[in-house]
């Protein structure tokens, strides 16, 4: 599992991991708790984060988003 912090964008965010898939690395929104939303993931844990943090940086709202991925 890993988590996004993040107070904006939550919606914006789901859907773009939902969507994402590299490898083995494909992600399922569980649930959100106030700031953090709550991905299952399958693959490596520390490649998923990075593809996340790469993922949400690469989006025109992402480059200028505060979130943290862990």
């Amino acid at each position: 599992m890993i988590t996004v912090n993040s107070a904006m964008q939550g919606d914006n965010i789901i859907a773009l991991l939902e969507g994402l898939t590299e490898g083995e690395i494909s992600y399922k929104f569980k649930e959100k708790k106030g700031i953090q939303l709550i991905f299952e993931i399958t693959g490596d844990k520390d490649q998923a984060i990075r593809l996340a943090k790469d993922s949400i940086k690469a989006t025109d709202w992402g480059r200028i988003l505060f979130f943290n991925v862990a």
